[in-house]
């Protein structure tokens, strides 16, 4: 694998770090103190083709990749998580479902939009006993006259409940199937949902630690119809189809931490040059410059396990392994960034108009979301040949 970058590559990392830095930056902090997405830098990152970013040009999209769309949500995290995780989930859980799963007809009527960032969606797994055990999901949906009505409950689901939010591709029961065993499991399938349909309701947002300008709503259905078409992928494949999905977001959530990580590198340099004590710039003294040079280090390891793992995927090869490994590093290096950063700045870390005060917060669910880390040691350990 090259973890050398393109041209091409550099150019829209470059792009896409002015436009943090010039747009984003300014107004992260009350964007974060007031809990608000805002709706005008996500048409911006529209604009700018974002959201189209790994996606053919017939469908709307740059013709790009995974390592495309990870160069702009790395970019992107440096400054600010909440807006990374914003197009995170809306191309990897919104968009890829459609359009690695998704009829003909469904990728020609969802995804102009979604790639064009006119229109957001949400993929709803996760529930109150069924996260990392998805075999546990609860929410069930049933035929009737040609309809699926579902009913059940999800929680945590981005982007569910933004002004653009087109719909929610939701997991659900659709039966049950004998597996080789002889032993009857559930069957899972995937369904578009969407916003405004009678019997689903989108409940008020989370009021979370982190990412708190980013849109994340619990969602309940009961008697929520739907067509029959609205089946995404194969009836039974819903675990198989999640599974897949996961593995591009794990991608995508390490170059988000990774972002994350260089974003309190960044500040920790700047921070250490210029605050002086006993007087000298705290950076001379070698407990800070060490700490600092273990950011780097962190960064440095990061940013290649993600980069391994997206040349992978854009080669066509098995990448489940180096995914879980880019997302098990880069979290963790971005959480242990945030806490060195904050330590550096001190009481200045501790004050939330400071972008690491804000990193410290948003980076913990970089060890949660899209699995635990707990679930990647488990899928490595797997490749390994240890199965649990």
């Amino acid at each position: 694998m090259s973890w050398s970058l393109t041209e091409e590559e550099q150019s829209l990392y470059d792009t896409v770090c002015e436009f943090a830095d010039e747009v984003i930056a300014p107004i992260s902090y009350e964007a974060d103190r007031e809990h608000r997405l805002p709706m005008d830098v996500v048409a911006q990152m529209g604009q700018l083709g974002l959201f189209g970013l790994p996606f053919p040009e017939e469908y709307g999209g740059q013709g790009g990749d995974v390592m495309s769309l990870g160069l702009a949500i790395e970019a992107i995290a440096r400054v600010n998580q909440s807006l990374a995780i914003t197009l995170e989930a809306a191309v990897g859980l919104g968009s890829f479902p459609i359009f690695r799963f998704g009829t003909e007809e469904q990728k020609r009527e969802l995804l102009p939009d979604l790639t064009a960032g006119t229109a957001l969606a949400g993929f709803g797994l996760t529930e109150a006993e069924a996260g990392s055990d998805a075999g546990a999901t609860r929410t069930t949906a049933r035929l009737d006259d040609g309809e699926w009505v579902i009913n059940g409950s999800k929680q945590f689901i981005t982007n569910s409940g933004t002004p653009i939010t087109r719909f929610v591709t939701v997991t659900a029961v659709t039966g049950e199937r004998e597996d080789p065993d002889g032993r009857m499991r559930k069957e899972l399938s995937t369904i578009i949902v969407p916003n405004g349909t009678p019997g689903f309701t989108v409940e008020p947002a989370y009021d979370k630690v982190g990412w708190n300008s980013s849109d994340t709503h619990p969602l309940t259905f009961d008697d929520a119809r739907v067509p029959e078409a609205n089946l995404l992928g194969e009836r039974g494949r819903g675990y198989a189809n999640f599974l897949h999905t996961l593995d591009d977001g794990r991608v995508a959530i390490a170059a988000l931490a990774t972002g994350a990580a260089q974003g309190c590198l960044d500040e920790a340099v700047a921070y250490a040059k210029n605050r002086n004590a006993f007087g000298k710039p705290i950076g001379s003294f070698q407990s800070i410059s060490f700490m600092i040079a273990q950011m780097q280090a962190r960064v440095h390891t990061a940013r290649l396990a993600w980069h391994d793992a997206a040349r992978r995927s854009a080669a066509g090869l098995d990448y489940k392994r180096e995914a879980a490994i880019a997302k098990l590093v880069s979290s963790d290096a971005a959480m242990s960034n945030a806490r060195d950063a904050t330590q550096i700045f001190g009481g200045a870390g501790f004050m939330n108009e400071s972008l690491v005060a804000r990193h410290y917060r948003d980076s913990k669910i970089l060890e949660i979301g899209e699995g635990t880390n707990e679930v990647q040691l488990m899928v490595i350990a797997r490749s390994l040949g240890f199965n649990q």
